[in-house]
């Protein structure tokens, strides 16, 4: 199996670093790197124009986005991956409103266009209020769970069917605790709690969920990857990549007005 590792954290990350480590014990396994030469945390699905990549000790560096990472890799590089595993991500990549900003996420989308298979994997790291996130740089040993569940997803996801009906998977993993985390199918959460403050000219935006999942006040129900997450067990969420549409009455009867003014 040929896997392209990628990430939105940057090549020097210590996440990717551990799954690619990971990965390239699996008999049978090929990992070839193309990730961000730098930093590109939640981008999202930003494309450049023009990207220049270098070699790197585990790979090739794109001087680009994470999107740009997938699609040099396929269309430039020449890679015919079989699948692609984007993470791990410092830092949990949960609920419905977070998936179109992030870059880790957004790299397995690019796959799944090009009808590539994908996992997209992060670290949920709590912080406590005090401490700033950008401050928390988890060690190598912090990302054993995520590397046991990639390991086991990349082992047996293609061969069971997984992709039959889903595009990509987006894991979310616990820091290891006392005992290995369990594994649970879930659905993104669709609790929404951003805010913003005007301060001058200045005006301060928060995502508020961090401060509740810290202190386990969270409203999501079961079955949800934040839940999931917040009681220490390891979320797979199966999604598909197309925006869908759905027949609306009301709509057609507008179109079909349209010039009637």
């Amino acid at each position: 199996m040929d896997v392209l590792l990628t990430n939105d954290d940057g090549i020097d990350a210590e996440g990717i670093h551990a799954l690619h480590d990971a990965l390239s014990d699996l008999d049978g396994v090929d990992v070839t790197v193309v990730a961000p030469a730098t930093d590109q945390s939640a981008v999202g699905r930003a494309l450049s124009r023009e990207v220049d990549v270098e070699p790197n000790d585990i790979g090739y560096a794109v001087h680009g986005t994470p999107t740009d990472c997938v699609v040099a890799a396929v269309g430039a590089l020449d890679l015919d991956p079989d699948l692609v595993v984007a993470g791990c991500n410092r830092g949990a990549n949960l609920g419905e409103y977070v998936l179109g900003r992030s870059g880790t996420v957004s790299a397995a989308v690019e796959a799944a266009f090009f009808g590539i298979p994908a996992i997209a994997v992060s670290l949920y790291v709590p912080v406590a209020e005090d401490i700033a996130f950008s401050e928390v740089r988890p060690d190598n040993g912090a990302y054993d769970e995520a590397k046991r569940a990639t390991r086991y997803l990349v082992r047996t996801a293609l061969d069971v069917g997984v992709f039959e009906e889903a595009d990509y998977l987006n894991v979310n993993c616990p820091v290891p605790g006392d005992d290995p985390a369990e594994m649970t199918v879930t659905r993104p959460s669709h609790v929404y709690d951003m805010d913003a403050e005007r301060d001058g000219d200045t005006v301060h935006i928060t995502d508020r969920i961090w401060k509740r999942m810290s202190s386990g006040d969270i409203t999501d129900p079961e079955g949800t990857d934040r839940r999931a997450v917040v009681e220490g067990r390891v979320s797979v969420s199966p999604l598909t990549a197309p925006h869908t549409t759905e027949h609306h009455e009301a709509l057609d009867g507008l179109a079909a007005g349209f010039g009637d003014d």
